[in-house]
């Protein structure tokens, strides 16, 4: 690989960048539509390519408790799922983030069943969210790449599991320009993993993993695990400033309106917004074209009257509360625009964090709108009506679909 742009399907430029990483042990079990990362990592393995362990499983279950084990020996693991193979990880997902154990997954993001889909929305990572795992979503196959190198160095140093979430088809199945940075460009930022001792499995240093925990000791457990991930919101940052140092070749350089840009979130559009939208992931390039042909390209300063921006949350856990409220304070309307639904509550996942955020902070009004559940079309016409009726009376949560 070289640091020349290329054309690449966003599956195979997430196994390029796995196989620079140098994880000793991968296992998945093949589901639509992460499939084709694995397909790469094993055809990798087949041909001499990487030197990891590929195992087999017969299952997510099975391939999620596999990487477990081994990163609970120490050495660096990876894996990757989408909808239901995630869903019938949940038990092991759960394990992995409570004994601390520094895994990294991919999920090609897919809706869940019934009725079966395989195309793309939220739905199946928003079930999971409360884990205790690390949320990173990105908008597109360069910010994939990056957020994978961030998922290592973090995992590794905060003892925490890591998920960077690419919206299935969209991004697994469309070819882009990318740069994958070389084995020599990762071991700039990344070197090899080399565990703290009393953190792994040893027979010569016993130590207990996910051990029985009385009420004496559970609570302060959980405490440990939510403080950790609260400040791993200032590790990100600095890491993501660390990252553009060491490998700049492969951050992708802010959009001209980009104000904000850091490992938590980006916002784009003019500085004093009448109407901020909020979104996760590839939907967030939609909604920039929207910017864009509202505001006038490259049109940062104004006009702030009916004019727009769109603010990218890139860690949905740990979630940026007070950055958002910085960025949204002064907006007259905020969509919070989501391809999840939380079935039977008021707001979806991202909405009901968003609102909780700014309770009693600020008094921008903020309105829900579900979208592309099942990999519906989201359209610039759809984003356009979005922002039309946000100013509207009725704030309750609505779908989107036409």
């Amino acid at each position: 690989m070289t640091n020349n742009k290329q054309i690449l399907e966003g599956s195979h430029a997430v196994a390029e960048t796995i196989k620079a990483i140098a994880p000793a042990v991968v296992s998945a079990y093949p589901i639509t539509p992460q499939t084709h990362i694995v397909e790469d990592l094993a055809q990798m393995k087949a041909a001499g390519e990487a030197n990891f362990e590929f195992v087999r499983a017969e299952s997510e279950f099975a391939a999620a408790s596999i990487v477990a084990g081994a990163a609970a020996t120490g050495v660096r693991v990876y894996t990757s799922t989408s909808s239901q193979g995630l869903l019938l990880m949940t038990e092991v997902i759960f394990n992995i983030a409570g004994m601390r154990l520094p895994v990294v997954m991919t999920c090609a993001n897919r809706g869940v069943s019934a009725p079966i889909t395989i195309w793309n929305d939220h739905q199946d990572v928003m079930t999971i969210r409360d884990a205790g795992w690390i949320l990173l979503f990105a908008e597109n196959h360069q910010e994939a790449v990056e957020q994978h190198l961030l998922a290592y160095k973090i995992a590794e140093k905060m003892k925490l599991p890591v998920m960077v979430n690419i919206d299935g088809f969209v991004l697994t199945h469309t070819y882009e320009s990318v740069v994958v940075p070389t084995r020599e460009q990762v071991l700039k930022y990344l070197p090899d993993y080399i565990p703290e001792q009393g953190t792994y499995l040893d027979p010569a240093n016993p130590i207990t993993l996910g051990a029985f925990a009385t009420p004496a000791h559970y609570f302060e457990i959980r405490e440990g695990l939510h403080n950790d991930l609260l400040a791993c919101k200032k590790i990100l940052n600095d890491e993501y400033t660390k990252l553009k140092k060491a490998i700049p070749e492969i951050i992708k350089k802010p959009e001209a309106d980009a104000i904000a840009n850091n490992g938590l979130l980006e916002y784009y559009g003019t500085r004093n917004p009448q109407t901020i939208l909020i979104a996760l992931g590839s939907l967030v390039g939609t909604i920039k074209d929207v910017v864009d042909e509202i505001n006038g390209k490259n049109n940062k300063l104004g006009p702030s009257e009916n004019s727009i921006g769109v603010l990218k949350i890139k860690a949905f856990r740990p979630f940026p509360a007070d950055e958002v409220v910085q960025i949204i304070a002064n907006a007259k309307y905020v969509a919070v625009v989501e391809k999840a639904v939380s079935l039977g509550a008021s707001d979806g996942p991202l909405a009901a964090e968003i609102k909780a955020t700014a309770n009693g902070k600020i008094k921008t009004d903020i309105k829900g709108f579900v979208v592309g559940l099942g990999g519906r079309d989201i359209t610039r016409e759809m984003i356009k009506k979005i922002i039309k009726d946000v100013g509207s009376k009725d704030n309750k949560m609505k779908f989107v679909g036409r």
